[in-house]
């Protein structure tokens, strides 16, 4: 990939580009597909979960992060990389109407169409603002909870996205975030190609360069609450040439994890 900078803008460009396609599609999955991959493969079935909304709903996640992230009634929950509100209006069902949500993304486009989606449920405590997870607008100390879906990989310094984390949690607060992960090394020509990266893929770290990222930050308990292979069709692994790096004697394995971790108590 190129600079962090022209990382960015190409994310920027390309969310855009699915927050606008998905009007035109009513919200489906379809608008999420691209020549290169379609990035519903590493969704999960939201349907279930109360306070679901379709029209949230652009198949760009990789799990189900509010299913471990023990929301309470009347907590501060930030979600990173919000999209169009998915996982925030999840979190607002649980929250109740004594907490609060705030939904944090980079793409403008996105932002407004999560918040066009608040007003269209009538969701009175969801918030959100335009920032990148490196750097966001909240202030230290502020959320009980945070949530991400499928986002810190897009991170070109995702030791700095996760002190912003841990910055703006409180003492005792804690994080749950789905996200990509690799076992060992992803081929050359995989993470030369902008659509894997807008696909949580490209940007992958092995699994143990993940965790140990999250450790380092100063979180405890860090933990890996759920885990699930990823599996790229063939017809993407066989236009790049790398079919047999997944399934040949490397064994390459692409998984989705749900980490918890804690920020602890005597931090001040």
């Amino acid at each position: 990939m190129e600079t962090p900078e022209e990382i960015k803008k190409m994310l920027r460009d390309k969310y855009a580009g699915i927050a606008i396609e998905s009007e035109k599609t009513s919200g489906s999955c379809g608008c999420c597909s691209s020549e290169s991959i379609d990035y519903s493969i590493m969704s999960e079935d939201y349907s279930k979960l109360k306070g679901y909304a379709p029209e949230a709903d652009l198949g760009l996640g990789c799990g189900l992060p509010t299913q471990h992230a023990f929301i309470r009634p009347g907590d501060t929950v930030v979600d990173m990389g919000s999209g169009a509100g998915n996982d925030c209006f999840i979190a607002a069902r649980e929250t109740g109407e004594n907490g609060k949500v705030i939904g944090v993304d980079m793409t403008e486009v996105m932002v407004n169409k999560a918040k066009a989606n608040a007003e269209k449920l009538g969701c009175k405590n969801v918030e959100f603002y335009l920032g990148e997870i490196e750097n966001t607008p909240l202030e230290e100390n502020s959320a009980d909870v945070v949530v991400s879906n499928c986002v810190y990989n897009l991170a070109p310094d995702k030791s700095a996205a996760f002190q912003e984390t841990f910055r703006i949690l409180r003492p005792g607060g804690h994080l749950s975030i789905s996200d990509i992960v690799t076992d060992g090394s992803l081929p050359e020509t995989l993470l030369k190609e902008a659509e894997i990266y807008a696909g949580c893929i490209a940007g992958a770290l092995v699994e143990d360069d993940y965790m140990s990222i999250v450790k380092q930050t100063g979180f405890s308990d860090v933990t890996i609450m759920k885990k699930r292979k990823i599996e790229l069709p063939a017809s993407l692994t066989d236009k790049y040439g790398v079919t047999d790096k997944f399934t040949g004697e490397e064994g390459i394995g692409i998984y989705s994890i749900t980490v918890f971790a804690k920020k602890p108590n005597d931090i001040k």
